[in-house]
């Protein structure tokens, strides 16, 4: 399985851009419908609301594409991104990686375990290992459009790694977070989750 992980990585580097090519000023013009749930510098206070300031431009571009062709659902993303077009989003994402993402942290109870499993994984159960491909400190890979992860609202991970799980969410490159989530219990989740929160 870590093999598979790695020669995928590898290969969705080699094929992915990690470069934004939207204007980051026309974005911030484009993005007032997406302040009322993400704010204005893309830190959601909502938990259940991603943070998009510090993402990686290609990662949100991927993820509004799919919002809008329907293969990600949410109500309300697949309405918001329905009617922008192929520049529009990659201004919305120019604009949003461009921003600070504001810190989080973890809760006492999770760190440890959370730490365990984000850093080494479950073999036991066939858990990959977080950190893997979205870096020691959460911060993704570009190349390989994994996300940045770190400081990300632990009420948003947990529920992306639970539809992950269930299969509701399914827009994932080769099924490998819907593979490494099938395998995560609720207690893996909730711990990883508050971890990441707490990574910068």
């Amino acid at each position: 399985m870590n093999k598979w992980l790695l020669t995928s990585a590898m290969l969705l580097a080699l094929t992915s851009g990690a470069q934004a090519g939207g204007d980051a000023a026309a974005g911030t013009a484009r993005s007032a419908p997406c302040a009322g749930c993400h704010n204005p510098d893309g830190n959601s206070v909502n938990p259940v609301w991603p943070k998009l300031a510090g993402q990686h431009p290609k990662y949100i571009e991927k993820q509004l594409h799919d919002f809008k062709a329907n293969q990600r659902t949410d109500p309300l993303m697949n309405a918001q991104a329905a009617p922008l077009t192929d520049s529009d989003i990659e201004n919305l994402a120019a604009y949003f990686s461009s921003q600070t993402t504001s810190p989080g942290t973890t809760t006492k109870d999770k760190a440890s375990s959370g730490q365990k499993l984000y850093r080494g994984g479950n073999t036991s159960t066939g858990v990959t290992a977080c950190a893997a491909c979205h870096g020691p400190t959460g911060m993704g890979n570009p190349l390989a459009n994994f996300p940045r992860l770190a400081g990300q609202h632990a009420a948003y991970i947990e529920k992306q790694l639970k539809a992950f799980r269930s299969g509701t969410r399914a827009n994932d490159a080769g099924q490998m977070m819907r593979n490494i989530a099938f395998h995560m219990t609720d207690a893996e989740i909730a711990a990883v989750a508050q971890y990441v929160q707490g990574l910068r």
